[in-house]
């Protein structure tokens, strides 16, 4: 209901716009043009363009952040301990080589974009890098100044983060040039932005995301006392 809304009125702007050039040109404008069904109600073209301009609209990596959150503030949190054996996230799903944290922490942006650029600047000898982000920050995290008192309310968004567990591979790269050496080397600078242990993981079979029917079960099986 909002986009017809919305495409009606930009619909009507526009035509408000002809008329007036018209007006100081001296041409008369057709009247078909401002029908009642036309101005109340676009058409179904108007609004699929303005839905087609709206989806044109591509973020850049520098620039991470979810479209909209229903509450703009989030309580804290903590990162994830899987105690089930969840192993989401920990095999390779697209390209071939990648990196891995083997602590939980919480991620900001910032240092996704830092560590994105870090592998774009040292690879950049390679034609059609691919870089996979396996991980995106949609957490609002709130700050307050210093030395100021307890009470009135929760402070002002800083920044987006994502809370990350052990063992989850944040990045993955490919490319046809990629070769085992450049790859370690791009990953190991990139390791030197985030504060904890990271591994330099290679697609074999291992490591790649196994089928459904073969992966490891989620939870632990209940063994009853002897």
């Amino acid at each position: 209901m909002w986009a017809q809304r919305f495409a009606g009125n930009l619909l009507r702007s526009r035509i408000l716009a002809t008329n007036a050039v018209g007006s100081l040109v001296g041409r008369t404008q057709p009247s078909s043009l401002l029908t009642s069904a036309s101005v109340a109600r676009p058409g179904l073209g108007a609004f699929r363009g303005v839905l087609s301009s709206q989806k044109s609209q591509i973020r850049s990596v520098h620039n991470l952040q979810p479209r909209r959150r229903k509450y703009k503030k989030a309580q804290k949190g903590r990162v994830p301990v899987r105690t089930g054996g969840s192993t989401k996230g920990n095999y390779m799903a697209f390209g071939d080589y990648g990196l891995r944290v083997k602590l939980g922490l919480r991620l900001s942006a910032k240092t996704i974009s830092a560590i994105h650029a870090t592998l774009k600047r040292k690879l950049k000898a390679i034609k059609d890098l691919k870089v996979w982000l396996r991980v995106f920050p949609d957490i609002p995290v709130t700050t307050k100044g210093t030395e100021v008192r307890m009470g009135k309310g929760k402070g002002a968004f800083d920044y987006w983060a994502v809370r990350v567990p052990k063992d989850k591979i944040i990045f993955e790269l490919s490319g046809p040039g990629l070769n085992n050496e450049l790859a370690k080397d791009a990953i190991r600078q990139a390791g030197f932005k985030l504060g904890v242990p990271t591994e330099f993981v290679v697609k074999n079979d291992a490591t790649k995301q196994p089928k459904k029917s073969e992966m490891p079960p989620t939870s632990i099986p209940f063994q009853h006392a002897k």
